[in-house]
This record gives C-alpha cells, sequence and structure tokens, in this order.
C-alpha cells in the first residue's frame, strides 16, 4: 500500500564494517537501494523513520518515497531489514526501488472474523493454519490485509485460500486449496485420544491374565512332583 511519507536518505560513500559502525554511532543505519533499473546506492537512514513504517499495519508492504539528498528520489518498499539480536535495535535494511506500472509479488495477512457455527453452535474448534497468502498486484492496489468472515464455517470445514476474495489487479500466487484456517471436532478427538488409551491398556490385561495362569499352573505341577 502506498503512503504519502518521505524518508530523507543521505549516500554513503564507503562501504564495509568500519564505515557501518560509524554510521550507527552517528545515529544512522546503513541500507542499500537498488531495483527497478537503476544502479545500486549505498546510503545512510534514520532507524526511527524505517521503524515506524515497520510498525504501520501495512508494514513492510508500504511503499514510501525515499530523498536521497542530490541522488533521486523514489518510491520503495522496505524488502530486508536486520535488527539486533539482544538490544533489537535496527541495524541494516535493503530498499527497491518500485515501478508504479508493475505488479508485484507481495504476501498479505488475512484475519479473520466471527465466531464458527462450528464453534458456537457445534461445540467444535477453530484452528488458524496459515495466516497469510502470496498474490501478484500493482502497487498502488495492494491491501494492509484480507478480511474473512467466517461464521458460517460448519464442523469439518475449511478456509482455503481460493475463497479469499481479490479485487482489482490482484492475482492469487498461492495453491488455491492451501488451508488457511478449519473447524475441527472435539468429540472426534476424543474418541481417537479413548480408542489410543484402549489401545495402551490392552497389554497389561494380557500379561496379567498370563500371570494368573502361571500361579494356577504352579500347584498343579508341585503336585504331580508329590505323587
Amino acid at each position: 500500500m502506498r503512503k504519502d511519507i518521505t524518508v530523507a536518505a543521505a549516500p554513503r560513500e564507503t562501504r564495509g564494517k568500519n564505515a557501518a559502525n560509524r554510521t550507527r554511532m552517528a545515529g544512522q543505519i546503513p541500507a542499500v537501494l537498488y531495483g527497478a533499473g537503476g544502479n545500486s546506492v549505498a546510503v545512510s537512514v534514520s532507524p526511527k523513520d524505517l521503524n515506524k513504517i515497520l510498525h504501520l499495519s501495512s508494514g513492510h508492504n508500504t511503499i514510501f518515497d525515499l530523498d536521497v539528498t542530490s541522488v533521486e528520489k523514489s518510491p520503495v518498499m522496505i524488502i530486508d531489514w536486520l535488527y539486533h539480536p539482544v538490544t533489537s535495535r535496527l541495524l541494516h535494511v535493503d530498499l527497491k526501488r518500485i515501478d508504479l506500472t508493475k505488479k508485484l509479488r507481495v504476501m498479505v495477512p488475512v484475519h479473520t472474523t466471527g465466531e464458527p457455527h462450528g464453534v458456537k453452535i457445534q461445540g467444535g474448534a477453530f484452528e488458524v493454519i496459515n495466516r497469510e497468502i502470496e498474490i501478484e498486484v500493482l502497487p498502488d492496489d495492494i491491501p494492509e490485509a484480507f478480511t474473512v468472515d467466517v461464521a458460517g464455517m460448519h464442523v469439518n470445514q475449511a478456509l482455503r485460500a481460493g475463497e479469499v476474495p481479490l479485487t482489482g489487479s490482484m492475482k492469487l500466487l498461492s495453491p488455491a486449496d492451501m488451508v488457511l484456517a478449519h473447524v475441527v471436532s472435539l468429540k472426534a478427538e476424543t474418541t481417537e485420544a479413548a480408542a489410543a488409551d484402549g489401545a495402551k491398556a490392552e497389554p497389561e490385561v494380557v500379561k496379567k491374565g498370563k500371570k494368573e495362569d502361571d500361579k494356577a499352573a504352579a500347584p498343579a505341577a508341585d503336585k504331580g512332583k508329590k505323587k
């Protein structure tokens, strides 16, 4: 989704670990700008500005303008990013130029709303299997998320990727039969668990019977020896 946001950046003349550390000490982070037929450009940007974008509801699917001082101003997306494993500080990002006339492949979250009939009336359980789908879409048509009403789902019914309503330039890339969520029967799970417990208990009964037979046979054997 495109947002009316502009982030300032400055070109970096040097690369490497030491140069990157100096950039971070100055309150910026190193980044690389590439794509859309343009040259790769090393830049420095504010981590605060990019963290704000990553925490938007549209997240890394947000398209915004990057204004590189004396170089260019382009619509971009955050393609990859790295956080410090201990401090969780943003350390580096990859930014891709976006051609607004060409479709992109993006992963979009799928949210559900409503309480399934299979849960409310039939006593089943609602389980989410996959939380996003991949689509191909023009940049200006990228949705923040899809929302699907699952109130009509019964026990043993599933919501599949092909059932998510797409509009405009959107085209589904995920398998249409990929399960996103389903309603399962708790009764079936209880029956299976009971059957499994019964199967585990059976050898113990057989084993006990053998011991009793052995005890009954022992006195008879001893009596035979006395004669």
